[in-house]
């Protein structure tokens, strides 16, 4: 069938965590549906922290994402304190960062390895390329195992993280009793990431091998990260919102509702977010497009060797970006460590709170931005909280990015199976976390 008269139909598109459709009909050369769909039951984490103890909080947001559990970790930690007045010491925001650049390695190397590749290799999935490409995999799976590694080590274990708690860490990095035995199991996993960077080197050359597969398609949209002067901006600092023109509003956290705009669509029971524009992408596409210029220089090569140029406005190239990512996440988590080393760990006590109220706390996962907001009374006792997920705030964008490449399809007289796999690649591009992003449910009463 040719792409005048095409009727594409993804139930649950593959490679992505959670349910997703992509349903398009044309005919006749003309655009009759093109929608993003999402049917995944509703989640009502807002509602399960309230009545709990600012202990609980965090354990209990970890589990939105079994992917992301470390970056909801840091944003409920940090909204707590926020509301609960504490001011964490500088080993602990050293700690937190090194532990976020874990999570950040160890998430783009699956999605980039094991979930894109294959689109890029011909494959239907990572399975077929042990075979045609054992080098890649395993080297993949080596990096897979160092990213997971490290967040066990800093943070008590990747998933759900058990060491970071509301005003500190609960104990020190590894299986360490006491400060000496903490400073030599960092020393081990500096070692451990510096012995991976030629893996890193050799998947570069894979990547650039294939780059010419990544779809030629753009569409200016607005890009939301956070930006921080002290740093590229991951775990910490103010909401950037860059514009297709150059231009760069910056918005406090605590004033992030005038950013996510949260709507519902009668497609998704996730909420969609709008702010200057239809839409706005978040993630390491626009990470990379508000913060490139304090990328380590070592990404910086790899953005300039893979013909990266910020500002980006293919989203395919988002896959690129958490490349970037991955090894400017090296590179500072082996910087962090030597701070970490040059300071002396020491064995410190969690904080405790000097008052009760709201806050607000905001870090980037691999997905993009997230927030989350908590009240607590005098007791330390959650009254209210609001959490907005990466993929929620990227769904107006993958329509509106459908809505400009079916029809660009069209043009270039695609066929079915063509446009298919192209749109099934948008969607794996954004890495969405599709079950982490529904919040809403509509009830109908029927008297």
């Amino acid at each position: 069938m040719t792409a005048q008269n095409a009727s594409i139909k993804v139930h649950h598109v593959t490679r992505v965590e959670g349910h997703g459709n992509i349903v398009v009909d044309i005919k006749n050369g003309k655009v009759e549906t093109c929608e993003w769909r999402v049917p995944e039951a509703p989640r009502f984490f807002e509602a399960m922290v309230r009545g709990r103890h600012y202990s609980e909080v965090a354990r209990i947001t970890s589990r939105i994402c079994g992917i992301c559990a470390v970056g909801h970790t840091l944003a409920s930690c940090k909204a707590s304190e926020n509301a609960l007045g504490m001011r964490v010491s500088k080993q602990t925001d050293r700690l937190r960062r090194l532990l976020k650049h874990g999570e950040n390695f160890d998430s783009h190397i699956v999605h980039v390895l094991f979930l894109v590749a294959p689109d890029l290799l011909g494959a239907p999935s990572v399975f077929p390329l042990v075979a045609t490409h054992p080098d890649v995999v395993k080297k993949a799976v080596l990096l897979k195992k160092l990213g997971c590694d490290w967040a066990s080590l800093v943070g008590g274990r990747s998933t759900h993280p058990t060491k970071v708690v509301p005003g500190g860490f609960a104990a020190l990095p590894g299986n360490a009793y006491n400060p000496r035995m903490a400073t030599e199991e960092l020393k081990a996993l500096k070692q451990m990431i510096l012995d991976a960077v030629p893996m890193a080197t050799d998947m570069y050359n894979v990547l650039l091998s294939v780059a010419g597969n990544i779809p030629n398609f753009t569409r200016e949209t607005e890009y939301v990260a956070l930006v921080d002067d002290a740093e590229y901006g991951l775990y910490d600092g103010k909401i950037g919102c860059l514009m297709p023109d150059g231009s760069r509003e910056i918005v406090d956290v605590a004033d992030y509702r005038s950013v996510t705009n949260e709507w519902v669509s009668p497609l998704s029971t996730a909420k969609h977010a709008k702010h200057n524009m239809a839409s706005y992408m978040a993630g390491a596409l626009a990470r990379i497009n508000n913060n490139y210029d304090q990328l380590h220089p070592e990404a910086k090569k790899v953005a300039e060797g893979l013909g990266f140029k910020a500002p980006c406005f293919n989203p395919y190239f988002n896959s690129v970006a958490q490349f970037i990512e991955v090894v400017h996440s090296a590179y500072m988590g082996v910087g962090y460590i030597d701070e970490l080393l040059d300071m002396g760990l020491q064995d410190e006590k969690p904080v405790e709170p000097t008052k009760f109220g709201k806050g607000f706390g905001a870090t980037e996962v691999p997905r993009g931005i997230l927030f989350h907001e908590y009240e607590y009374d005098t007791d330390g006792f959650c009254t209210a909280g609001n959490c907005i997920i990466p993929t929620n705030q990227n769904h107006a964008n993958i329509q509106e990015d459908m809505n400009k490449l079916v029809p660009e399809m069209i043009s270039a007289d695609k066929s079915e199976q063509e446009m298919e796999l192209t749109l099934e690649m948008l969607v794996r591009a954004y890495d969405p976390c599709i079950s982490c992003s529904t919040h809403y449910l509509d009830v109908t009463f029927k008297k």
